[in-house]
C-alpha cells in the first residue's frame, strides 16, 4: 500500500516542469519560497473559513428571512438552490481566470466578492436584491472552490492529503461556526436578521489581506520574470502539455456525479435541516446548534479522511462507510427527529464528509497541475449543476405534502447512487490516461 509521499512523488516531478508564475518553482531564493509557503497556508485557511458561512448563516435564520422578505416555501427552496447554481456557472470560469491573472489573484478577488456580497445582501431590499447579493458572494466562493485544490497541488505536491485535510478542516470549522453562532449573534445585535447575516462580512474581509500580499509577491518576482521573461524550461514544458478532452474520461464523469450528489445532500442539509428540527418542536437556538454539530463533524474528519484516502489504492470503502452513516441518519430523522436529534446530527455530519473526500480524489485522479485544474473545474461545475434541483425539490415537496416524509425519503434515495458513483470515482486511475488526445 503506497504512502502519500510515494504516491505524490510523480506529481511533484510533473508539476515542477510546468509551474506558473506564482508557484514556488518560479520564485527567488529559498527563504522567499519558505515565507511564501507559510503565507499560502495562512491564506488557504482563512479562505476556507469563508467558503460556507454565507450559506449556513442563512440556514440558521431561514425562517426569519422568509418572514422578513415574504417568501413562500417554493421561493425559499429556490434560495437554497442558488449556491450550487452559482458554483456551476462561475466555477467553470476559474481555470481560465487563473491562467490569465494567476490563481492567487483570482482567489483574492473571490474574497473581495464574498465580503461585498455578505455586506450588502441583507440591505438591498426585497427577495430579488437578496438573491443578487447572495450571488455576488457565491461567485467569489465558486472560483475559490475550484482553485483551492490547484493551489494545494502546486505549492504542496508532497503533502496533498495533509493540506487538503487542513483546508477541509478549516472549511468545516467556518461552516459549523456560522451555523452555531449566527442566532446568538443576531440576538445580541437586537434580533435583526439583517445584522446577523451581515456580520460575517468581517471574517471575509480578514481573508483578503494575506491574498493581497501573495498577489503583490507574484507581481514583483525576482530572476528572469522581473524582466518580463518566463524561464524556457517552464515555457517548453507548458507547450508540451497534452490537451485533455476531460469529457472522455469515465473517472472524471464519475467524480463529477459523486461531487454533485454529495453537494445535493450538503446543501439540503445546510438549507433545511434546522427547519426540520424546528418543525419537530426543537427551539431555534437548539436547531442551530444541531446544524452546527452536523457541520463541526467535518473538522476532525476532514483532516483524517484525506490522509487516509491518499494511503489507499481505492477510496470505495470510505465512500461506502460514509454512505451508510447517511442512510442511518436519514432513517432516524424520519422516525424520531426530535428524540434522537443529536445522534442524527452526528451521523449526517459524518456523511457530509464526502466533500473533503471528493476534493482529495480530484488531486489524486490527475498527475499534473494542469490536469488537476481541468478536473477540478469539470467535476465541481458539473457536480454543482447536478445538485441544483435538490434543495428546490425539497422545498416544493415540503410545501405540497405539508411534512418532511417525502423530502427525507428523497434525501435517502439519492444516497444510493452517490455510493455507486463514488466507488467508480475511487478507482486507481488518472484522467490523463483516459482523456489525453
Amino acid at each position: 500500500m503506497a504512502s502519500e509521499e510515494t504516491r505524490t512523488l510523480k506529481s511533484t516531478t510533473n508539476v515542477s516542469n510546468s509551474a506558473p508564475a506564482d508557484s514556488p518553482e518560479s520564485t527567488g531564493a529559498t527563504p522567499t519560497r519558505a515565507w511564501t509557503k507559510r503565507l499560502f497556508v495562512v491564506g488557504i485557511v482563512l479562505a476556507a473559513l469563508n467558503l460556507r458561512p454565507a450559506i449556513t448563516s442563512l440556514g440558521a435564520l431561514l425562517e426569519e428571512v422568509r418572514d422578513g422578505l415574504g417568501m413562500s416555501g417554493s421561493v425559499a427552496g429556490l434560495l437554497t438552490s442558488v449556491p450550487p447554481l452559482c458554483f456551476a456557472l462561475f466555477g467553470v470560469m476559474a481555470p481560465r481566470l487563473a491562467r490569465r491573472f494567476g490563481p492567487a489573484a483570482v482567489v483574492c478577488a473571490g474574497m473581495v466578492l464574498i465580503t461585498a456580497g455578505l455586506l450588502v445582501r441583507p440591505y438591498i431590499g426585497g427577495t430579488t436584491g437578496f438573491l443578487v447579493g447572495s450571488a455576488l458572494a457565491l461567485m467569489g466562493i465558486a472560483v475559490s472552490n475550484v482553485l483551492m485544490p490547484v493551489i494545494v497541488k502546486r505549492w504542496f505536491p508532497d503533502r496533498v492529503g495533509s493540506m487538503t485535510g487542513l483546508y477541509s478542516m478549516a472549511l468545516a470549522l467556518g461552516t459549523a461556526s456560522a451555523a452555531a453562532v449566527t442566532v446568538p449573534i443576531t440576538d445580541a445585535l437586537g434580533g435583526s436578521w439583517r445584522s446577523g447575516l451581515a456580520v460575517w462580512a468581517a471574517l471575509a474581509a480578514a481573508a483578503v489581506l494575506p491574498w493581497i500580499a501573495l498577489v503583490r509577491h507574484r507581481e514583483a518576482p525576482s530572476g528572469p520574470e522581473a524582466a518580463g521573461e518566463r524561464p524556457s524550461r517552464a515555457r517548453d514544458a507548458e507547450q508540451a502539455q497534452p490537451v485533455l478532452r476531460i469529457t472522455r474520461s469515465r473517472t472524471a464523469w464519475a467524480l463529477a456525479v459523486f461531487f454533485g450528489l454529495q453537494a445535493t445532500a450538503a446543501y439540503i442539509t445546510m438549507g433545511w435541516m434546522a427547519q426540520i428540527f424546528r418543525d419537530a418542536g426543537v427551539s431555534a437556538g437548539t436547531a442551530g446548534l444541531l446544524l452546527a454539530v452536523t457541520m463541526v463533524m467535518g473538522v476532525p474528519l476532514a483532516f483524517v479522511i484525506p490522509r487516509l484516502a491518499t494511503r489507499l489504492p481505492r477510496q470505495g470503502p470510505i465512500v461506502i462507510a460514509l454512505g451508510v452513516c447517511g442512510l442511518v441518519g436519514y432513517a432516524g430523522l424520519y422516525l424520531a427527529p426530535a428524540t434522537g436529534a443529536w445522534a442524527w446530527a452526528v451521523l449526517l455530519g459524518i456523511a457530509n464528509c464526502s466533500f473533503p473526500l471528493a476534493l482529495t480524489m480530484v488531486g489524486m485522479r490527475a498527475r499534473t497541475g494542469a490536469g488537476v485544474a481541468q478536473l477540478s473545474a469539470f467535476a465541481q461545475s458539473t457536480g454543482y449543476l447536478i445538485s441544483i434541483p435538490g434543495p428546490l425539490l425539497v422545498g416544493v415537496l415540503y410545501q405540497h405534502s405539508g411534512g418532511w416524509g417525502l423530502p427525507i425519503a428523497l434525501m435517502a434515495g439519492l444516497m444510493i447512487p452517490q455510493m455507486a458513483v463514488g466507488v467508480l470515482a475511487g478507482r486507481n486511475r488518472t484522467v490523463e490516461d483516459e482523456a489525453a488526445r
